[in-house]
């Protein structure tokens, strides 16, 4: 049986905590980022948690079990 390759662009998009838990980069902050306040931009900055329902789709992409 062949390996499970990784999907690349994934992989740059998610992270994988210590604890296994995935992590996702929010939308919004590629650029025109002058007109957007400081406050919303420091909001942009966190990591957030992915939503349950992508998690399974996200960790077969990676190339995870489970």
């Amino acid at each position: 049986m062949p390996k499970i390759k990784t999907h690349k662009a994934t992989a740059k998009r998610f992270k994988i905590t210590g604890s296994g838990k995935l992590r996702r980069r929010k939308q919004r902050r590629g650029h025109l980022r002058r007109k957007k306040s400081k406050r919303a931009l420091r909001a942009l900055n966190k990591d957030q948690p992915v939503a349950k329902a992508d998690r399974k789709r996200i960790r077969r992409l990676l190339g995870l079990r489970q």
